[in-house]
């Protein structure tokens, strides 16, 4: 059975490999270096310092996947919406885990006071992501056409986002 939790500092390897593994052969990010298990540790903690949830899923007591959500943009009247980013171990898709993920990070997202939740998804035919988000409720709001290069094409970014909590029914504050 899976579980899901916060980040500890000795799961920084496992992050570190699966977020690599989409680096070096997927278009879900654009980065095109893997970071180093350090990078990785500091931007966590640069998550955790706001606030925000950055979670695990383990499964047969192994990390299977990643999520946490960063302010979508620093300016203060942002403070409200975040970006979400969700890696899930090669081979593990079509088994659910990457929504049972999503959920709960939608879910943390909502108690720290996160409205909306975005997600930038590169790439138009990573379906994968793009139907996780589409099946928790996001909608598509709009396509940013060949605004990466990466692997010899041209990419496109997936704009989704998805109200949570009160949403923009009420004041926040």
């Amino acid at each position: 059975m899976p579980t899901i939790r916060s980040a500890r500092d000795e799961d920084i390897p496992a992050i570190t490999a699966i977020y690599a593994h989409h680096v070096l052969h997927g278009t879900g990010t654009f980065e095109t270096t893997p970071p180093t298990a350090e990078d990785m540790a500091s931007r966590r903690a640069d998550v955790l310092a706001k606030g925000l949830p950055y979670l695990v899923l383990e499964d047969a007591e192994q990390v299977q996947g990643f999520a946490y959500c960063n302010w979508f943009k620093p300016r203060p009247a942002y403070r409200f919406s975040a970006e979400d980013s969700i890696y899930m171990a090669p081979n593990i898709g079509g088994r659910g885990l990457g929504r049972l993920l999503l959920t709960e990070l939608s879910t943390q997202a909502e108690r720290v006071g996160i409205r909306k939740l975005i997600a930038v998804i590169g790439d138009s035919t990573n379906a994968g992501s793009i139907g996780v988000h589409r099946s928790l409720g996001f909608s598509q709001v709009g396509i940013l056409q060949s605004c990466g290069w990466k692997f010899g094409r041209w990419l496109d970014v997936v704009l989704m986002e998805k109200a949570i909590g009160a949403g923009d029914s009420h004041s926040p504050e």
